[in-house]
């Protein structure tokens, strides 16, 4: 008959193996104390026994040395018999005493760098010797046998293993064995995709082997919301209570939008897709004729521009961008692209939002900012530097490129030429209607976004919405742009807001009936500009 199963369960051998030995001594120590068996290899092996600690090297389990340049070291029978062994089996029991294999209780395994590797060099020879074989096996072996054994496979965890140690005289609970044996699963994920993203040439996000922070809720209180990154790496938070699932959501269509303008001294929106996803800059392109090159400052609701505005000080940026939609912003993820001063501050403080994010912010903008305790306030550190995007369907997952860029070409087709001005205005739509949900048209007048039409299911529709906001406003249209994220099939588009005061269009092309808009423009004398890049965002 085979015993009753034990939930709690004392640690009496364990096995270390680790390329980071930063952090391991404490656990070694510890470990000693308790009276607990060390096995060991190779560098580990020799670092536990620098700090005067007794270390069984695995070689007297296995009778074989390291062999085939250390390829070979822990992939023998008495260790993974050792791991695997269910203690509450009699048969299994019989075996291990049978082949004199010792009961190993904690696994310490952490895994050769392979994508530290892939980042510092392009030698393949050195990048496959990266691939680590007997880690993720003793790993997972670990993992499944969580009913006896404990495994820790990254450094991150040893403060809760040592405190664990300490806690309970080297006892574990299955709960925490099940806890660790997670963790553990997790890392051999992320690591085996990796490796998979090499050899594919693809860069698929390798999530779980990163901090995961459990959030309150999802995009909705009944959904449950987990996080797999690193936040501190983007953004300092100042203020406010935790970022949510949405606020999360909000953020990122920030980040994206606030790059394309991303200094007073980086004119993102004068660089171009070119190729496979390239940024160039070219002299045959035109330059704007108002500098877009100014502080922005932008407002987001729900993953869409609300408002947007570039001024040469940041607190008329807020001003333009609050004036274009002052009812949408109501609760809404502010982003700027310059040091918020007292002057922002107060004028910001005026209304509810969830969350500010600026490169920096005066000791007095913050003291006003933080009267709120809710509030949201971070200081981006970093930009957002993944260049795919995916998306769960079909119980699959879609991968693109980024959308990058602004245009691919500047083709005046219209009546007349683009005035300076309007240049700029056009440059300014464009990006501004890349970073709204399709079908999309931005009205644009003075690097202010004065009227948006996004989400809808015809162009036309999204023109007459975005017109709509104008007028609830009070925005004059004369003299204003448009931006379409897509072709327009039929004139009706050009035609209607022309009749409202607009004279300038960007759009892709690319319709079989160009020719009708490009006419009609001709025949009243409007400015187009074909881009050839299409901006869908669904």
């Amino acid at each position: 008959m085979n015993p009753e199963p034990i939930t709690q369960r004392k640690i009496s051998s364990a096995l270390i193996s680790v390329y980071y030995k930063d952090g391991l001594n404490k656990i070694v120590t510890q470990l000693h104390k308790l009276g607990i068996t060390i096995y060991s290899t190779g560098g580990t092996q020799k670092f536990i026994e620098e700090l005067d600690v007794p270390c069984i090297p695995v070689e007297s389990l296995t009778t074989y040395p390291s062999i085939l340049g250390g390829r070979v070291k822990t992939l023998h029978p008495a260790v993974f018999g050792g791991i695997l062994g269910k203690r509450d089996d009699d048969t299994h029991l019989r075996e291990m005493k049978q082949y004199n294999i010792p009961e190993i209780d904690l696994v310490i395994v952490d895994l050769y760098p392979f994508e530290e590797t892939v980042r510092s060099t392009t030698d393949e020879k050195g990048i496959i010797e990266k691939i680590d074989i007997g880690g993720p096996s003793m790993i997972r072996a670990a993992a499944k046998n969580h009913a006896s054994v404990v495994v820790v496979a990254a450094k991150k965890d040893y403060a809760l293993l040592e405190g664990i140690l300490e806690e309970q005289n080297g006892e574990t609970s299955l709960e925490q064995r099940r806890m660790f044996a997670i963790k553990a699963f997790d890392v051999c994920t992320g690591y085996d995709m990796a490796i998979s993203n090499y050899f594919n040439g693809t860069a698929f996000p390798e999530p779980f082997n990163k901090t995961k922070t459990i959030l309150r809720y999802g995009e909705n209180p009944h959904q449950q919301g987990i996080f797999y990154g690193d936040l501190h790496k983007l953004f300092d938070q100042l203020h406010g209570k935790e970022l949510s699932y949405n606020n999360l959501v909000d953020v990122d269509a920030a980040l994206h939008l606030i790059a394309e303008f991303k200094s007073c001294n980086d004119p993102r929106g004068l660089k171009v897709a070119s190729g496979a996803g390239d940024v160039r800059e070219t002299a045959e392109f035109p330059s704007v004729g108002g500098d877009i090159r100014e502080a922005t400052f932008a407002i987001i609701k729900h993953t869409n521009v609300c408002g947007i505005a570039s001024r040469e000080h940041l607190k008329d940026a807020w001003d333009a961008a609050l004036a274009g939609d002052p009812e949408s912003a109501f609760g809404g993820v502010l982003v700027c692209n310059a040091p918020i001063g007292t002057d922002t501050a107060q004028a910001i403080n005026e209304i509810f939002f969830e969350v500010l994010i600026a490169p920096s912010f005066d000791e007095d903008a913050l003291e006003i900012l933080k009267t709120k305790k809710n509030r949201i306030l971070l200081v981006q550190k970093a930009e957002i530097t993944g260049t795919s995007q995916y998306r769960s369907v079909l119980n699959g997952i879609l991968m693109q490129d980024t959308d990058t860029g602004n245009y691919a070409e500047w083709k005046e087709v219209g009546g007349r030429e683009t005035k300076p001005g309007e240049k700029a205005d056009l440059l300014f739509a464009n990006l501004v209607c890349k970073h709204l949900k399709s079908n999309a048209i931005a009205l644009v007048r003075n690097r202010q976004l004065i009227g948006k039409g996004c989400g809808q299911t015809s162009r036309i529709d999204a023109l007459k919405q975005c017109m709509e906001k104008a007028g609830q406003f009070q925005s004059n249209l004369e003299g204003a742009v448009l931006a379409s994220d897509a072709f327009f099939p039929f004139n009706d588009c050009v035609t209607i807001a022309h009749g409202a005061g607009i004279n300038a269009f960007i759009q892709p092309g690319g319709s079989i009936r160009d020719n009708d808009s490009i006419d009609y423009c001709k025949k009243n004398n409007l400015a187009m500009v074909i881009t050839g890049v299409r901006h869908f965002k669904h």
